[in-house]
Order: C-alpha cells, then sequence, then structure tokens
C-alpha cells in the first residue's frame, strides 16, 4: 500500500538448502539494479540472516507503480552456491489525491465568471467543469454535484460529464446574477472533493450581435416602432431646445440704449471719502513704483511721508531682525624652553601701543633659528632582534638590516656601527657588520649540525661631542637544510596469488631509514590510493603490506605497487621503489548482461519466427568459467508457457518470436532468461525482459455520439432562436489504437452554410457562430469526419440533420407567467425614454430663465452706471500718507492690480462730490525723480478742472 512506514516488513523470503554445517548457511542479498539513477539497496533492504525484506522509504503510487529486482540467497559452503529469486513490488493505490478542476479554469480560491444571454433556451449549455484525479482505477472516478445554486429550478447538472444546462427559459423574475457552486467527487475511500464557484452574467447583448451580424426581418427586427417614436421625440426635442438657446444668445447679445451721463472709465473706484490728500501716489515716478511693487512682494510696505517744507522725504522699511558682534580676548601663553627637533623656527611679531589719545601702534616681525645640540642618542627599532637563516646560506648573504635613528642634525646624526664587547670571536668570525649601513652579512660557513644558535650586540654610536650610543641585541637561529634522501629496502614479498585471497593478509614486508634529523629525519611512506593494499606499521620503521579489500582478477589482472618514501624536510626529499603483484583466476564470477532490465518493442501484426533481440551475457573469468548457456525461465500467462511464445538460442542468446501479436489484445509480456556458465560449481544470473507490443494504426476510429444505426442519419432539432454560440451538437469519437494513433480530430466534411456553424476540432463540439435568419433554410446537412493521427490516417464520418423549429417561445410562455412586452421593452427603450426626458426639461428649464429675463423693467438712474470692476467706498476721511499701512482693503487692492501690471491712482474730486479712483493701463508712463527724494505729488484737483 502507497504511503507506507519507512521500515515496514514487507515479506519474509527463506529458502532452503539440504546440505549441513556451513554448507546451510545462507545469507540473502538484493542483486543491485539501477531504476532512474535509484538503486534497489536504496529503496529496500533484506535482512541477511533471515531473509526478511523492509522497505527503506515511503511510496507514492502516482509516481512508482512497481518495482522488479532479484534476491540471490548464497550458502557458506567452499566453493559457494547460490540462487536468486525475481520480487515484484507492486504500489497499490490509495485515495490521496484531491480532484483538480480544469475548466472552467481559474485562479486559486477565485470566482470564475460567465456571461449568458437572458434569451438562452431550455436545455442549452451554459459551462461544463472537468476535474482530474491523480489516483487511479476507482479512486480516481468523478461525479458532480449542485453544493450551492441560486435558483434550483433554472439549471441541471449532469453528474457524470459536468455538464451544466438549463432546464427553461429565464424570465424577468430571475436576477441577473447567478451563483452556482458545484463539488467534484471522486470514489475513494474516505471521498475527496473540490469545488468551483461560477458566477453567472444574464446579459442583452445577443440580439445586438444578431443584428449586426444578418439581415434581419421584420419578425425578428428588434428595432420596434416604439423605438422609432421615442428617437423621432428625442430628435425634435433637442432640435427645440437648439432653436430657444440661440434666440436667448441672441437677445442678450443686443446693444443697450445710450445714456446722457458719461460712464465712468473701465476699473474705476468711486469713494465716498470727504477728504483727501493732494496726491495720494505720483502717477509718472517709475522709480517709487517698481521699488513698491518689489517691496510689496517681499512681504513688506513701504510708508512714504511727507517731511516739513523744504526738508527732504523720508522713505523708511522695517528690517527682519539686527544683529550684533559680540568680541573676546585671549590670555597670553605661558613661556616654554626651546627644543630644535620640535620646532627649528620660531616668527614672532612684536607691537608697541603708545598712550595717547587716540593711541598709536607700531609693529616689527623677529625671526628665532634654534641651534642643535648633541642632546638625542641613537635609537634602534627594536631592542632585541630574532633572525632565522637556513644553514649553508651563501657568503654575502643580507641576515639583517638594523635601524637605528638619530633625531639630532649635522654630525651629532652621523652613526657608525659596530660590535660590542660581548660578542664572541666565533659569532664575528661568522657574521660581518657593515659600520656605515649597519647591515648584517653571512661572513663564513653556516652548519646546523656545528652550531645552531648565534647572540651578538650590535652598538650605533654618533659623532657628536660627546658622543651618545645605543645598542640591541641579535639573535640568529640556523635552520636545519633537507639534504639527505630518505631510503627504502624492502624484506620480503610473495607473487603470484589468487584472486580470492583473504583480506588483511600479508603480501611484503619493506623498512625505511633517514640520515638526517628533526622534520628532515622523519619519513612517510605511502603507496597508492587506488589500489585494495594498505601498509601498517610493525615496528619503527617497519611496515607490512596487507589486503585490505577483494581482489579481482577480471579487473585487475596486476599490480604494479610503488612505494613511495617522502621525509618531512623543507624542501621535502623522496625516494621510490616498484614490485609487481599477479593474480590467479578462479570462478567467481557470475555471467554479466549488459542491462539489468531489457525492453524490447516488437510492432503488432509481426512475422512467426521474427528476430527480436540479441541477450548476449559476459562472463569476465577464463576458458571452461566463461562459456555460457542461455535458456528461458519458465512462467504460464493465462495458460500460456513463455516457451510457447518465444524461443531463445542457447549458444548465441537470440531471442525470437513464435507468434503474431497483436496490440489489442497483448499489450506486453514480462518473464526471465537465465545465463549459466561452465564453471565448477556453475554460476548463473537472469535478467528480466520487458516485451512491449508497439500499436499499429490499424483501428479506425469509431463515433459513439450521437448515436446511430450503422449508416442512417442522426436527426436532431434546433429552435431558430438559439444565440450564437450555442452549442447544437457534440461528436465523441473513440479510437482502439493507443497513444498518437488514438487521438481524434474533427472536421466539417460537408455543411449546409458554412458561416453558421463551427466545429472544434479537438472536442467535436458543433456551435452556432450567428443566429439564425429568414434566408437560413430549415433544414440543415452536416457531415463530419473523425480521423485518427496515424499514419496512415483512418476516419469515420456522421451525418447530421438539423431541423430549426419555432416552439421556444410558446414553450416558454408556457413554463413561465411573463409578458410579451417584456422582450419589446429593452435596455435601448428605457436609455431612449431617459434621453428624451432629459432634454425635455432642459428645454422647459431654458425657457422659464428667458422669460424671467426678458420680463425684467431696467432701473433708471441719472448717474451713469459704474464699470465692470468698479468699487464704491463710503468712507470719510483718508490718511496723508500716499498709501495706507493699515488699510487692509486698499493695500490688497494696489497689490492685485499691480500682479496685473497695471497702476492704481487716486485723485480727489471736488468738495463734496465723490471720489474716483482709477487703474491705469500699462502703456501710462511715471514720471521718474533723481536722486533719493521722493516723486512729485501732482494734484487731483488739476485734473478734475480739466
Amino acid at each position: 500500500m502507497e504511503n507506507n512506514a519507512p521500515g515496514a516488513l514487507l515479506e519474509s523470503l527463506t529458502a532452503y538448502d539440504p546440505d549441513l554445517h556451513e554448507n546451510q548457511y545462507l545469507v540473502y542479498f538484493i542483486i543491485e539494479r539501477e531504476i532512474a539513477n535509484t538503486s534497489m539497496s536504496m529503496l529496500f533492504s533484506i535482512s541477511p540472516e533471515n531473509g526478511k525484506l523492509y522497505a527503506l522509504k515511503t511510496f507514492d503510487h502516482e509516481i512508482e507503480k512497481e518495482f522488479l529486482f532479484h534476491i540471490e540467497a548464497r550458502d557458506s559452503g567452499v566453493p559457494p552456491l547460490s540462487s536468486n529469486v525475481t520480487v515484484h513490488i507492486i504500489i497499490v493505490d490509495q485515495n490521496d489525491n484531491t480532484p483538480v478542476i480544469v475548466s472552467p479554469w481559474r485562479a486559486h480560491g477565485s470566482v470564475v465568471e460567465e456571461k449568458i444571454p437572458r434569451s438562452t433556451d431550455k436545455g442549452s449549455l451554459v459551462s461544463k467543469v472537468i476535474a482530474i484525479d491523480g489516483d487511479s482505477v476507482l479512486n480516481s472516478r468523478i461525479t458532480y454535484q449542485f453544493l450551492q445554486v441560486t435558483d434550483a429550478t433554472l439549471f441541471s447538472l449532469d453528474q457524470y460529464n459536468g455538464e451544466i444546462r438549463t432546464m427553461r427559459m429565464f424570465s424577468y423574475r430571475d436576477p441577473r446574477l447567478q451563483r452556482l457552486v458545484v463539488v467534484a467527487k471522486d470514489n475513494g475511500e474516505p471521498a475527496l472533493s473540490a469545488t468551483v464557484t461560477i458566477k453567472l452574467s444574464t446579459v442583452e447583448t445577443a440580439v445586438k450581435a444578431y443584428s449586426d451580424m444578418t439581415e434581419v426581418p421584420l419578425e425578428y427586427d428588434i428595432f420596434s416602432d416604439l423605438n422609432l417614436y421615442l428617437v423621432i421625440g428625442l430628435g425634435s426635442v433637442s432640435f427645440l431646445l437648439l432653436i430657444t438657446i440661440l434666440v436667448t444668445i441672441v437677445l442678450k447679445c443686443q446693444k443697450p440704449m445710450s445714456s446722457k451721463a458719461a460712464p465712468p472709465c473701465r476699473n474705476s473706484v468711486v469713494s465716498e471719502r470727504n477728504s483727501f490728500a493732494d496726491s495720494t501716489l505720483v502717477s509718472n515716478d517709475a522709480y517709487w513704483y517698481s521699488m513698491f511693487l518689489a517691496e510689496t512682494r517681499k512681504g513688506k510696505l513701504v510708508v512714504r511721508q511727507p517731511a516739513p517744507k523744504g526738508s527732504r522725504y523720508i522713505v523708511s522699511s522695517l528690517p527682519r531682525s539686527t544683529g550684533l558682534t559680540e568680541t573676546s580676548g585671549s590670555a597670553p601663553s605661558t613661556l616654554q624652553a626651546l627644543d630644535r627637533e620640535q620646532q627649528a623656527v620660531h616668527n614672532l611679531i612684536l607691537t608697541a601701543v603708545d598712550g595717547g589719545t587716540p593711541s598709536r601702534t607700531g609693529t616689527a616681525s623677529i625671526t628665532v633659528r634654534v641651534l642643535d645640540t648633541n642632546d638625542n642618542a641613537p635609537q634602534f627599532d627594536k631592542e632585541h632582534y630574532t633572525i632565522k637563516i637556513m644553514e649553508n646560506s651563501p657568503i654575502g648573504s643580507l641576515v639583517l638590516k638594523p635601524n637605528a635613528t638619530d633625531l639630532d642634525d649635522g654630525s651629532n646624526a652621523e652613526i657608525e656601527y659596530m660590535y660590542s664587547l660581548y660578542t664572541s670571536e666565533m659569532t664575528q668570525n661568522t657574521f660581518n657588520v657593515n659600520p656605515h649601513t649597519g647591515e648584517i652579512t653571512v661572513k663564513g660557513v653556516l652548519n646546523y649540525e656545528d652550531f645552531k644558535l648565534y647572540d651578538m650586540e650590535v652598538i650605533a654610536t654618533d659623532k657628536g661631542v660627546p658622543a651618545l650610543s645605543g645598542q640591541c641585541k641579535v639573535t640568529v637561529v640556523v635552520e636545519d637544510m633537507n639534504d639527505n634522501h630518505p631510503g627504502i629496502s624492502i624484506k620480503s614479498f610473495q607473487s603470484p596469488v589468487k584472486e580470492n585471497i583473504e583480506v588483511d593478509t600479508v603480501i611484503a614486508v619493506v623498512s625505511v631509514s633517514d640520515k638526517d634529523s628533526g622534520d628532515n629525519g622523519v619519513v612517510d611512506i605511502r603507496i597508492p590510493e587506488n589500489m585494495p593494499f594498505k601498509l601498517r606499521e610493525s615496528s619503527d620503521n617497519y611496515f607490512e603490506l596487507v589486503v585490505s579489500e577483494p581482489l579481482d582478477r577480471e579487473k585487475v589482472p596486476e599490480y604494479d605497487i610503488t612505494f613511495t618514501v617522502t621525509d618531512r624536510g623543507s624542501p621535502p626529499l623522496s625516494d621510490n621503489e616498484t614490485m609487481t603483484l599477479e593474480l590467479l583466476d578462479v570462478n567467481d564470477n557470475v555471467p554479466q548482461f549488459p542491462q539489468s532490465f531489457y525492453t524490447i518493442r516488437v510492432m503488432e501484426n509481426n512475422a512467426p519466427g521474427a528476430l527480436l533481440d540479441s541477450l548476449t551475457a559476459y562472463d569476465p573469468d577464463l576458458h571452461e568459467n566463461q562459456y555460457l548457456v542461455y535458456f528461458i525461465i519458465e512462467r504460464e500467462i493465462a495458460n500460456t508457457s513463455m516457451s510457447m511464445l518465444f524461443s531463445i538460442s542457447p549458444e548465441n542468446g537470440k531471442l525470437y518470436a513464435l507468434k503474431t501479436f497483436d496490440h489489442e489484445i497483448e499489450k506486453e509480456f514480462l518473464f526471465h532468461i537465465e545465463a549459466r556458465d561452465s564453471g565448477v560449481p556453475p554460476l548463473s544470473s537472469n535478467v528480466t525482459v520487458h516485451i512491449i507490443i508497439v500499436d499499429q494504426n490499424d483501428n479506425t476510429p469509431v463515433i459513439v455520439s450521437p448515436w446511430r444505426a450503422h449508416g442512417s442519419v442522426v436527426e436532431e432539432k434546433i429552435p431558430r432562436s438559439t444565440d450564437k454560440g450555442s452549442l447544437v451538437s457534440k461528436v465523441i469519437a473513440i479510437d482502439g489504437d493507443s497513444v498518437l494513433n488514438s487521438r481524434i480530430t474533427y472536421q466539417f466534411l460537408q455543411v449546409t452554410d458554412a458561416t453558421l456553424f463551427s466545429l472544434d476540432q479537438y472536442n467535436g463540439e458543433i456551435r452556432t457562430m450567428r443566429m439564425f435568419s429568414y434566408r437560413d433554410p430549415r433544414l440543415q446537412r452536416l457531415v463530419v469526419v473523425a480521423k485518427d493521427n496515424g499514419e496512415p490516417a483512418l476516419s469515420a464520418t456522421v451525418t447530421i440533420k438539423l431541423s430549426t423549429v419555432e416552439t421556444a417561445v410558446k414553450a416558454y410562455s408556457d413554463m413561465t407567467e411573463v409578458p410579451l412586452e417584456y422582450d419589446i421593452f429593452s435596455d435601448l427603450n428605457l436609455y431612449l425614454v431617459i434621453g428624451l426626458g432629459s432634454v425635455s426639461f432642459l428645454l422647459l428649464i431654458t425657457i422659464l430663465v428667458t422669460i424671467v429675463l426678458k420680463c425684467q423693467k431696467p432701473k433708471s438712474s441719472k448717474a451713469a452706471p459704474p464699470c465692470r470692476n468698479s468699487v464704491v467706498s463710503e468712507r470719510n476721511s483718508f490718511a496723508d500718507s500716499t498709501l495706507v499701512s493699515n488699510d487692509a482693503y486698499w493695500y490688497s487692492m494696489f497689490l492685485a492690480e499691480t500682479r496685473k501690471g497695471k497702476l492704481v491712482v487716486r485723485q480727489p474730486a471736488p468738495k463734496g462730490s465723490r471720489y474716483i479712483v482709477s487703474s491705469l493701463p500699462r502703456s501710462t508712463g511715471l514720471t521718474e525723480t533723481s536722486g533719493s527724494a521722493p516723486s512729485t505729488l501732482q494734484s487731483g484737483r488739476d485734473e478734475l478742472r480739466k
């Protein structure tokens, strides 16, 4: 059963051996065979003592349905004898796969939205739910049911093929949105299921599509008299509305009667003030105007005030903030001692200040240069140097260059290097010190075996007065050089040996040596890693060569074993010695087939005695151990022995067919062929042969739907009001062949009107491409051919005779209480009524507004009415300033006018009259004043007199 627990016991495979003692002790193991790069030992395990077979993993029937392998039982005699058995593991299916809905397709968890015409007839196909199940046999059989449905009387669901069809026509009471929840359930125990939600929207688009595609007769014309009257009414009212609007525009554009009083200038402002300054703003002063404009844009207000007669005008602007500068003093620094190494030159500035009022000062520059004294002794980078050098280094080789530094200048900084009195004479003879650079070089021969360590003391002295010196210690460590090769000696060796020699048997004894010391005297010995031997240390510098793995002469008849010895010096030195080991043959190899599993494809309808394949095994043994004999292991299938179906040549393994096979009756055969050698005792092995009968395209497709007697014509009826895209019929054909040969495609062989019907070449569905018109004949003849994919292709045909009937409306009226006017008053009628009502309402409003405007009487006035954008002010007083900073109204008005590029000028009128403030256009020139004095104010009274 699939989904088994890992390690589950499958079966106990026990063999019997009638021998005694060790000859009857059996060991079981699986003969290795790989399937999809997976070894059988990774899938199954057998106990070598009792033959219990275990599963090592959890199996899945949908991935692995069966396994075929061999188990061998071998006794412990000398030589050992064995036999094997074929094990066929069948994975039994469980209902562990939930059905998957593939049609209608939708994203995970989403709702399928589909549209259907409201005029759909009874029995029309709405949708088809298709689900698949990964299980097999009974567990994969799917049935369909409604889980939820908005109206159970409106739709039906076929529980076997998942087709959703209408049980009646739609009525005006049916909602436009229908929600269907379909559950697809398999036949397992327990049953698993999947659901799909279909959201159906009923639309009124079928009629429009039909009218666009066909010339519709009067009885099918949806553009009825009601629609015509509505269109005429809508056009008439729209025309009246247009005429009314034009008349209104003409009346409003007539010029009014001229008035005696002259109107004031455009954009004038009338003021009721009783007093005003002589001039509020000089219109000819371009400088002040531009300055005022710039200041107002910065968010400030400039106020100009007149000064007493004869004095200058003052223009003031309040700044945003005032900053003050803060000063600070510092105390004099404390004098320090001079140090040339820190600062060699000092630059001073001397300032003299007298006590007068005001005080007078004078300065002088002073440069102080500090001279050097020998107050710094030479110093080395390190107090102690440790240097390693190889023995036998050439004379003159640099050992160390100690670095001494003196911070003084001139002769005080010149340094000489020498050995101190504490340095031995041998060291001074071995190493030399350069008195100028301090470099220490090799002077004599270095020998690690003679002397390994040298200590010396180096002094650095300057040339100052008095002289100062510094010293450091240097330790030179001589390292050993690997100058002696290791040696190897073979003490014992035996050859040839049998290939079945036991593991850990000693083949040879060797010894190693090296004259060097330390790591240079340590010797490592090795042999090539890809050999079934290993070295085992028996005592100091003595090693044994033993067998580490079973030997096989058929793989390697002899071995060239190279012993390599290497010391651990730097660089390492090595030596090697090679010996040859020969192996003697024993009958320890069973015959081997090139493949562990043969799959042979045989074309059906083959000739009896045809050669199928040559199954040749190979035995790597020599002489009589490699002579093979082939035979078929008997097995009966349906009371028929394999030897009655197939034959194999015992000398060369050629396999023949003894009869003609038919794929539709016998699709495959599974049996074993054994190859046995002529050794003593004889060894054998077998191989599994899988014969697959390959299909030929020898079966003609058979049409099963729509069913009809042989050679007869299928007659079906369809309403003439069927919408575009409706399912008319579905042709289903089956083919007894398999794979590509059984793939069916459908085509029209004959059709009365090719523009009326379409045929899906894959599923055989016949659908309407448009609605029926009065020109279409009532009888339609369709000849459909179902063709397979074989070579050559075979086919079958079916003739469908379609009769169009006028029963759809009657059946609809009998089933539902729906008035006939429902289909007449469509959405088009509704839009026309809404449009007509809207235009009529606009016409009525326009007429009423025109009447009201015409009936108003104009008011008589002696004074001319003010022009557009005029402002009347009732103020009684005005400030003397040219622009009052507290007058928010005039300031904002001035700002708005200046942004438009105009200048507002306020001028006084005669006493008792209203003041007029008018705006000047851009072209008005302004008089520019010189200097910083304000512009001259012009009197408004003079302008009024003029």
